[in-house]
């Protein structure tokens, strides 16, 4: 029988990078939203609107852990979300510039961008080293801050990451806090991709100390499975925020004092902005929060799984084991470069339709990236992607 299209479409789009899936409740949502057409930046304009963009980041903060002092911001993405953090960076601790950045290589390039648009891209820059994991190295990070302090220059920004892009790893949280906490550095914890497993028990246990941080970018579009241009900034003291963004003038005056809490203007760079809470507001409200924090224990579960199976099988590097969802693997033949054959089989894989996943490079080395995000991939679209690896190695080495 003939797989429908359809079928081979939703197969080809798993296990790519790091997939967003519309859930209908969110697509209403926004259906909703825009045929009220309510303006959600200012609470005298639609407090309605605004009371439920507020529960939605305050439901956010409760998630990592943020006390009732945290306020954030919904955005359209982590790029925003990470550019509004640094905003809020700036202003708090490094207002007149001089302030040293760090690191790792394994940063996803969107900071380097909010901190070029957020007039600090010549800011001193400390590339701090990794472990075997493709973490933080704590020693590192403390021994560039007190070289920075001994040398008269002053610790601004530390930028962690709460799952990486290339292999999910998360940086050593706690320890990194203290850190801040002892050299006077802002502590941002980039987790778009990986923060929100926070939600789910193993997650959490993994993401120990992110409550700890001074901001967090986060994007409910991927680990909460929301339609894309889902993205939120949360800052651990919420007048921090404030003071970074907040601004008026005569023709906006508010009507009046509202108790739906702050105006979502004043909170971030944006005017007018979609109604985006609705989004996230209706399907939590529909499906509760247990069928999230679900389908993040099964993503999770099933990382390990392809990482398991994959070590198993003669000829697989799987990499090292995966903090969250995203396992990068290579195939080591007998004879010949791995790199390139790890190329070639991605590019077999992409041809051939059957599964979607991407590449990476790290520290030269050629990998796979299968990224296990959606809420429909399940154990036996794992295998599937499985047996198509294994497949195309055997179609390529003839």
């Amino acid at each position: 029988m003939r797989r429908p299209a359809g079928f081979r479409h939703h197969i080809a789009k798993v296990h790519g990078l790091h997939p967003g899936r519309g859930l209908f409740h969110s697509a209403l949502g926004d259906l909703l939203a825009a045929a009220s057409n309510k303006y959600s930046g200012f609470a005298s304009a639609s407090p309605g609107a605004v009371r439920i963009e507020n529960a939605c980041t305050q439901w956010l903060a409760s998630v990592i852990g943020y006390p009732e002092t945290a306020a954030g911001t919904l955005t359209s993405g982590g790029s925003i979300a990470n550019l509004t953090a640094v905003v809020a960076a700036r202003e708090a601790r490094d207002p007149d510039g001089g302030g040293a950045v760090y690191t790792t290589r394994f940063a996803h390039y969107c900071i380097e961008k909010a901190l070029h648009i957020a007039g600090r891209g010549r800011s001193p820059r400390r590339q701090i080293e990794t472990d075997a994991s493709h973490r933080m190295s704590v020693a590192a990070l403390e021994e560039a801050l007190e070289a920075d302090v001994r040398n008269g220059i002053r610790p601004w920004l530390v930028v962690a990451s709460g799952g990486t892009v290339d292999t999910g790893a998360i940086d050593p949280l706690p320890e990194i806090a203290e850190l801040c906490r002892k050299y006077g550095a802002w502590f941002h914890v980039d987790g778009a991709y990986g923060g929100l497993f926070a939600l789910c028990d193993e997650g959490r246990e993994l993401l120990q100390g992110i409550d700890q941080a001074d901001s967090v970018a986060l994007d409910p579009h991927k680990t909460l499975f929301l339609p894309y241009g889902t993205g939120a900034a949360l800052v651990r003291d919420g007048r921090h925020l404030t003071e970074a963004f907040s601004a008026t003038a005569h023709y906006i005056s508010p009507l009046g004092e509202s108790e739906v809490g702050p105006s979502p203007a004043d909170l971030s760079p944006e005017l007018t902005r979609h109604f985006r809470a609705m989004r996230l507001w209706l399907p939590l409200q529909i499906a509760g929060v247990a069928a999230f924090r679900a389908a993040q224990s099964e993503k999770l579960a099933l990382a390990r799984y392809f990482h398991q199976r994959l070590s198993e099988i003669d000829g697989f590097d799987p990499g090292p084991a995966p903090d969250l969802s995203v396992v990068a693997f290579r195939y080591v033949p007998e004879g010949g470069d791995a790199d390139e054959f790890t190329e070639r089989l991605l590019k077999h894989l992409q041809q051939e339709g059957r599964v979607m996943m991407s590449g990476t490079r790290i520290d030269g080395t050629y990998y796979i990236r299968c990224a296990i995000l959606c809420f429909r991939t399940h154990v036996e679209h794992v295998d599937q992607a499985i047996d198509a690896i294994v497949e195309g190695v055997k179609t390529l080495n003839g």
